[in-house]
């Protein structure tokens, strides 16, 4: 395949990708990032740090700090936008096409695996653009130096960016982590890259932080001559500000540049290794879905099986027909309720369909284990458990009927916030089962303000993930979410706990389940408000 003929399918693929609305928050999700890694001088949060110490924010500093921020967090949100290559291609039949063309399949996984990097790439850009003018914004130093700037972002961001994309089309590869499955298991892949990669003896280098740190350190040390303390790569609080330093930069050694070389080298065939089993879109070849899409229909009880039609057989005359009077809808109070609970029902079991034994006999273990465990390891350990378990059938709220391409029936609904607040309460029953054996071990011991956090957890998480699932219409942007906050409970960040889970000396020190109701209230009014006039029906002239 020339150049030329790759460029063409990634730059076309590359652009369709940045005309859905999702890439524009995409980008305001970058310019965000790139606000919150140069904070206010005086802010007590922070990114980076060495012991008591930032650097002034002059373009060396402002630049690794952002690019060194994009390493920590884009490849977590950078995979969830990128992993849908394949599938796009399979639901458009755009693949079947190319696979009837001469395209080699490893130049089909080298075209997608440029397309990914390019809107990677473009989050990169947006970065840097954003880092210029917070340097500028910050005041403490107006001399721009493009080469510091920028340079961290092509040698330390960019090989990330570029493993990330790989990834995503190793895991769209793969049966098993296709789908949501894979989503949870890059979480866990992205906290081994990121935590392991900052260790001075990384694989490669790491993810590349150890050259500029140890300047930093040397002119942190000839200017104050000690450290007192580490270094530290995250969102941080701190109770006092941090005094400043002036560095100057790093020239990154020959080593340094080898080891970002041999990162993408790695990507690369990384990307270009699911050639040796990808089926081209083949029926015959693509597992279960392709024997889904291969399926002869097969005949319906009651009905004739499809055939050719009998040549001598003689047509029947239509039946004739009379005109039926138009129904009447009379509703009672108690054709209401039961026409709720069965549209309940039918919700309930839409959530849980296809879900495997498996899933099941987890869900029972969990609530055996709330029996077993001490009270004081219910709302540390065994409800954060209970309250993880469910994240793939929870992010199924609101996209089920666009991803299975249903909502053009739905339309003709005729009252949408009830079906929206139907799907509602059957996400809070599922929430509610699973998380019921540690509300009964609170509510004996006598815990009523672990009950209340329970409570308002309970309300919160199928709000959120309803809410997310109507803006997104997919199931991802729910996951990339629920998996941090839920990790950043479970490891103790009291400022962001919604279920109670951290609880010093036995006492909750979560956020208060007021706001947290409120909060669900919000997402699940913002919801209910535009299910309506969405779907209201033209009127007939």
């Amino acid at each position: 395949m020339s150049p030329r003929m790759l460029g063409g399918l990634a730059l076309a693929d590359f652009r369709d990708r940045v005309r859905r609305p999702a890439y524009a928050v995409t980008l305001l999700a970058a310019v965000g990032l790139g606000y919150l890694a140069v904070p206010q001088p005086g802010s007590h949060w922070v990114i980076l740090q060495v012991g008591d110490f930032r650097g002034t924010y002059n373009s060396a500093y402002v630049g690794v700090a952002t690019a060194l921020a994009a390493a920590l967090w884009l490849p977590l949100a950078g995979f969830y936008v990128v992993r849908n290559a394949l599938a796009r291609d399979e639901r458009s039949g755009v693949g079947r096409l190319l696979a009837a063309t001469p395209l080699r399949t490893t130049g089909y996984f080298a075209g997608k695996l440029l397309s990914n990097v390019l809107v990677l790439a473009s989050m990169l850009g947006v970065l840097a653009v954003t880092a210029l003018v917070m340097q500028l914004a910050r005041g403490e130093s107006y001399t721009v130096d493009p080469l510091a700037l920028l340079m961290p972002f092509v040698l330390v961001a960019l090989p990330l960016m570029i493993v990330t994309a790989a990834a995503a089309l190793l895991f769209e590869s793969i049966p098993v982590l296709r789908g949501g499955v894979g989503n949870v298991v890059w979480f866990f892949v992205w906290m081994v890259l990121v935590l392991g990669g900052q260790r001075p003896h990384a694989p490669l280098g790491g993810i590349g932080i150890h050259g500029a740190v140890a300047t930093m350190r040397d002119d942190l040390i000839a200017q104050h001559g000690s450290i007192s303390g580490e270094f530290s790569l995250g969102f941080t609080y701190l109770e006092q500000p941090l005094r400043t330093f002036v560095w100057h930069g790093f020239t990154p050694e020959r080593e340094f540049v080898l080891s970002r070389v041999a990162v993408v080298l790695a990507a690369a065939a990384l990307a270009l290794l699911p050639a040796l089993w990808f089926g081209r879109f083949d029926p015959a070849r693509g597992g279960a879905r392709g024997a889904k899409a291969g399926r002869v229909a097969q005949p319906v009880p009651g009905h004739p099986a499809p055939g050719p039609a009998l040549p001598d057989a003689p047509t029947p005359a239509p039946a004739p027909t009379t005109p039926l009077p138009p129904p009447t809808l009379t509703t009672t109070p108690s054709t209401t309720g039961t026409g709720y609970h069965r549209l309940l029902h039918g919700e309930l079991r839409i959530l849980l369909q296809g879900v495997a034994w498996w899933w099941w006999t987890g869900a029972a273990l969990i609530s055996l284990v709330g029996f077993c465990v001490p009270t004081s390891g219910i709302g540390r350990v065994v409800l954060p458990l209970a309250w993880i378990w469910p994240v793939l059938i929870w992010s199924r709220l609101g996209t089920q009927r666009h991803e299975n391409g249903v909502q053009a029936l739905l339309g003709s609904y005729p009252a949408a916030r009830r079906r929206a607040l139907a799907e509602w309460t059957a996400g809070l029953v599922l929430t509610a089962a699973v998380g019921c054996v540690p509300l009964l071990r609170l509510a004996m011991a006598g815990e009523w303000q672990g009950v209340a956090s329970w409570v308002g957890g309970a309300l919160f998480i199928p709000s959120l993930a309803l809410a997310l699932g109507s803006l997104s219409r997919t199931h991802r942007l729910f996951q990339a979410l629920y998996l941090p906050l839920w990790y950043s409970v479970f490891n103790g960040l009291s400022f962001l706990d919604y279920m109670g889970a951290t609880r010093p000396e036995g006492q909750p020190a979560a956020l208060s389940p007021v706001l947290v109701t409120a909060l669900a209230a919000l997402l699940l009014a913002g919801v209910l408000a535009v299910a309506g006039p969405l779907r209201r029906a033209p009127a007939v002239s």
